[in-house]
This record gives C-alpha cells, sequence and structure tokens, in this order.
C-alpha cells in the first residue's frame, strides 16, 4: 500500500515544477519505506504466530509471546513513524505556504 502512495507522490512532484524542498519529499519518501518494512515484518510475525498456534505445540506457543510483543514494539514503530511523517509534511506544508502565499 505505501508503494502506491510512493508513486503517487513521485507522480504529484513531477506534475508540478514549484514542489517545495527536494530534502522533504526524500524525508517523507524514506518514512514511507520504513513504514513499509516494518508492516512487511508483522506481515511474517502474525503468520508466524497463527502458525505456532495451529501447531498447539507447546514450544510454538511459548515462542507467540516474544512474537507478539515484537509485533506490539512494532505497532508503537508505526504509530511513532506516522506521527514523524505527519510533522515533516504539516511543516513542509507550512514552509511551502509561507514561501508561496496565494495572491488575490
Amino acid at each position: 500500500m505505501a508503494t502506491n502512495t510512493n508513486k503517487k507522490l513521485k507522480h504529484h512532484r513531477n506534475q508540478d515544477s514549484d514542489d517545495g524542498n527536494p530534502e522533504v519529499w526524500a524525508t517523507i519518501d524514506k518514512s514511507f519505506k520504513q513504514v513499509q518494512s516494518v508492516l512487511d515484518r508483522n506481515r511474517m510475525l502474525i503468520q508466524q504466530v497463527n502458525e505456532n498456534h495451529q501447531s498447539k505445540i507447546h514450544d510454538n506457543m511459548v515462542k507467540n509471546v516474544a512474537l507478539i510483543q515484537e509485533l506490539n514494539g512494532n505497532i508503537s514503530k508505526v504509530v511513532s513513524l506516522y506521527s514523524d511523517l505527519s510533522s515533516n509534511f504539516s511543516t513542509a506544508f507550512q514552509q511551502h505556504s509561507n514561501e508561496h502565499p496565494k495572491e488575490g
């Protein structure tokens, strides 16, 4: 899903020659890639938890505790990344608005 968002951002940047600071766009792109990486890891962890649960083997069920703890930490990481992304985007938008006020 983030890949589609990255394509849309790149498409938007290509349409508009006055698109602000390229460093800001690079930071936003990097943030989306970090989020996608964590989400991909979570997908793998969830699959492993499900397999362990279905096996009903005691050792696998014990392993699920650590896997679920990692999932929980990753969810917090995604929330933090999206919060940073929101702040970065808001700051960039505000800077762009200040540099290019609407006339008329």
